[in-house]
């Protein structure tokens, strides 16, 4: 068996999806008037070290699969070029707004930057679907700009936390560098049905669950590249810094009842 969070595993996934009838589709083509009757949502946050997600993005496109990449507007996610390559190989691209955090909770300002910074990124593509960012260590969830203000006003088709069903999708995402982080993320969280009969840890039991034909029709993957490496240094070190951070977050969202 090969390691984990490699991307190496991460097409072993994608074509083992691929091959058990699923079509990958980006968050955007879900307002599409017809959909698959097997499909994953495939969706990617660029938190940091955008240069891992231009690596998924071109493993995708080899696989003819479009997917949505949520980019922030901090510099550790906001590389123009790689913006640029990545919306240039098919796949969506949208904005992973974290601007109350920004604005330390001052509403009018937090909505006067998500306005500005929408229409940065609408200079590389034309943005139908936002999606917020964690931001751990801030006190302030982003899902609560939306409580003053109405994001479709500003042409935005949906956001996965608000507008995706997932009643009837199953949510898998790798935060905390593993499938079963709920206990270690602050935010990237759901009320989904089907957390207790799938608690996957490694991305080794997904592949096996989708050969057994065990997972729902529908289904929303979410990943952040910058945790999947095939280099043995930054794969050693995410590892290293990800089990501190859960840690971290843990204690974190314990402690402070603003977080959730």
């Amino acid at each position: 068996m090969s390691l984990d969070f490699t991307l190496h595993k991460y097409k072993q996934l994608l074509t083992t999806c691929k091959g058990n009838g699923y079509t990958f589709i980006a968050f955007e083509d879900v307002y599409k008037s017809t959909l698959p009757a097997k499909y994953i949502i495939l969706r990617h946050d660029v938190d940091d070290l955008p240069i891992q997600s231009l690596l998924k993005a071109e493993i995708e496109h080899e696989l003819s699969i479009r997917s949505t990449y949520y980019f922030r507007i901090v510099p550790e996610s906001n590389q123009p070029e790689i913006i640029k390559k990545i919306a240039d190989l098919g796949h969506e691209i949208g904005y992973h707004y974290e601007d109350l955090s920004l604005a330390n909770g001052d509403f009018k300002k937090a909505i006067q930057l998500f306005e500005n910074n929408l229409n940065y990124f609408r200079t590389f593509y034309p943005v139908k679907t936002i999606c917020m960012h964690g931001s751990p260590a801030s006190v302030w969830d982003n899902k609560m700009l939306w409580r003053d203000y109405d994001y479709k006003k500003y042409n935005i088709l949906g956001e996965p936390y608000f507008d995706i069903d997932f009643s009837s999708t199953l949510y898998l995402t790798d935060t905390g560098r593993r499938w079963d982080g709920n206990r270690v993320s602050v935010r990237d969280k759901v009320k989904n049905p089907f957390q207790l009969s799938f608690r996957f840890n490694k991305t080794e039991e997904i592949i096996n669950a989708v050969k057994q034909n065990q997972l729902p029709p529908r289904i929303m993957i979410t990943t952040h590249p910058q945790r999947w490496h095939d280099s043995a240094g930054p794969w050693m070190k995410e590892l290293i810094f990800q089990n501190l951070k859960n840690v971290i977050k843990k204690y974190f969202y314990v402690s402070n009842p603003m977080t959730d």
